[in-house]
């Protein structure tokens, strides 16, 4: 599903009325109208409580008339409080939607300043709904005077409140607060949901988030040329690769993880159990000389094979050399999980990743082999390439401190996939993949109990077995993303919590995650 900034809605918007001929006035009662019939859906005992409804001047608070007139309509009792003007003032489609509530008998109280919004704030308490409507997807700047003494009276009160389109006070564009900002338990935004709605720590004012259709065409906003998706199911699902009645183990990819080292032979073997899960045909793990009989004491089904080890049990030199032979045999590369750091590790890294001509997956030690200064040469690999950083991680091949990575993770992924021209997952709460150019994903799965070791590896077999099987790299990129998380999430759901759960449990539940999003057989 698209995600929409400000200006691409205010697009939207100008196109769906000056070039479809759909009437704003339209698309206000329908933003409205919308509204109060999730407010019935989702407010328990709606009818029986007091609401107030705030309005700005604007369309959004034109949206909250057309609100409070159907709930009026429905037998609520409602009042709406235009805040800062009077309704003399108002104009266009917002002053016609004041006059239409007004003329079936709706209460319109005017609190142009401090003191005519004193009665009501002093009013407010927990019984009540408050519906927000005072700014839109149009506010960029901090909100002050007395609309901050509004917001401030309404996060106070204790009401249920009901942010229409965006909570007041937060830019539509930004997951940052920019100040003041309505705390809200429930938003209804219009058309496609937006930045602020989805990425912490604005994500948090907005409570639940439904998004409704106000009859802005489809084709509308796909010219706004939307570069930011949230990840939906029946979108992912279609990802899934098929398989033919007469496919066999070597049609459905090879896929050579190069990881392991003395004590951390358990992240080669479950990234090698993560591409099989995901569906590759077949696995060989190459790990140092004297750690590979250990991976390959975790599953009869992982081949194996050696590589030149350092008496420490890492990679030595002719590591690179060695692994580059196997994986002109493979369909896919996997490189980092639990090699270590130790030289000459990372120049062996290095060199596999620059020559290797299959798709490469790059994560955990592959890619702290490009830390620093090495990071430049990361952009110089010759097959497709799949980044898969924690902020950690990204932070030593980005040059940016994590508290600026986390600060702006969409500006970080894409700058990843930009610079090294790779898709670059992000992983963390909400992960990112991004794309060179700029198209880039939020994924909505997961859980915090995914926070503990080998979830990263897991994936990063993953997005390799799907690689295996012909996807392009993003596509296998959000659909391992997306089931890896699905995964963890009915690990939960079927009675892990989030202090018990493992990577072993998520590769358990991946055939679940996988089967959900199958077709039901009544829709095959």
């Amino acid at each position: 599903m698209e995600v929409l900034d400000a200006t691409r809605m205010r697009r939207a918007d100008a196109i769906a009325i000056d070039e479809y001929g759909i009437p704003g006035l339209v698309l206000m009662e329908h933003a409205g109208l919308r509204t109060a019939e999730v407010m019935a859906d989702e407010i328990d005992a709606l009818g029986e409580r007091p609401v107030t409804v705030v309005c700005g001047r604007g369309n959004n608070g034109g949206d909250g008339f057309v609100v409070a007139r159907h709930l009026h309509l429905a037998g609520c009792r409602v009042r709406a409080v235009l805040v800062g003007a009077a309704r003399d003032t108002l104009r266009g489609d917002a002053a016609a939607m004041a006059a239409a509530f007004a003329g079936i008998g709706g209460e319109l109280v005017e609190a142009r300043d401090a003191a005519g919004w004193e009665p009501v704030g002093g009013s407010l308490d927990a019984a009540d709904v408050v519906v927000d409507a005072l700014f839109g997807t149009g506010l960029t700047r901090p909100v002050r005077g007395l609309a901050a003494r509004v917001i401030d009276d309404v996060n106070r009160s204790g009401a249920t409140v009901v942010a229409v389109d965006l909570p007041s006070g937060l830019d539509a564009s930004r997951p940052q607060p920019i100040g003041p900002a309505i705390d809200a338990d429930l938003t209804v935004t219009f058309a496609r949901p937006k930045p602020a709605h989805l990425l912490p720590p604005a994500e948090d004012l907005a409570g639940d988030v439904v998004v409704v259709d106000i009859g802005i065409p489809s084709a509308a906003i796909a010219r706004t040329a939307p570069d930011l998706h949230w990840m939906l199911a029946e979108e992912v699902a279609e990802l899934v690769p098929e398989r033919a009645a007469d496919d066999h183990k070597g049609r459905c990819g090879h896929v050579l993880v190069v990881g392991g080292s003395t004590g951390h032979a358990g992240a080669a073997a479950l990234a090698g159990l993560g591409a099989l899960v995901g569906g590759a045909g077949l696995v060989t793990v190459a790990a140092p000389r004297g750690v590979r009989p250990e991976v390959a004491g975790f599953a009869p089904e992982l081949m194996t094979a050696d590589l030149p080890a350092s008496r420490d049990g890492s990679l030595a030199a002719g590591a690179a050399a060695r692994a580059l032979e196997l994986a002109s045999e493979r369909d896919v590369l996997a490189v980092g999980p639990g090699l270590g750091r130790a030289a000459p590790t990372p120049a062996q890294v290095r060199r596999l990743v620059r020559d290797a001509r299959c798709p490469v997956v790059l994560d955990a030690d592959g890619i702290n082999a490009f830390a620093g200064r090495a990071a430049a040469s990361l952009a110089r690999h010759r097959g497709p390439l799949v980044l898969t950083p924690h902020p950690g991680e990204a932070s030593r091949i980005l040059g940016l401190d994590v508290a600026e990575i986390q600060h702006d993770r969409l500006a970080a992924a894409r700058l990843g996939a930009e610079r090294f021209d790779a898709v670059f997952v992000l992983k963390g709460y909400r992960t990112v993949v991004a794309e060179p150019g700029g198209r880039t994903f939020i994924n909505p799965t997961g859980n915090p109990g995914m926070a503990t070791g080998g979830m990263g590896d897991v994936l990063t077999g993953l997005i390799a077995g799907l690689l295996g099987q012909g996807l392009e790299p993003l596509d296998a990129a959000l659909l391992g993303v997306f089931v890896h998380g699905l995964a963890a999430d009915l690990a939960l759901a079927g009675g892990e919590t989030e202090q018990t759960l493992t990577a072993g449990a998520v590769l358990e539940h991946l055939a679940e995650a996988f089967d959900r999003l199958e077709p039901d057989d009544e829709e095959a």
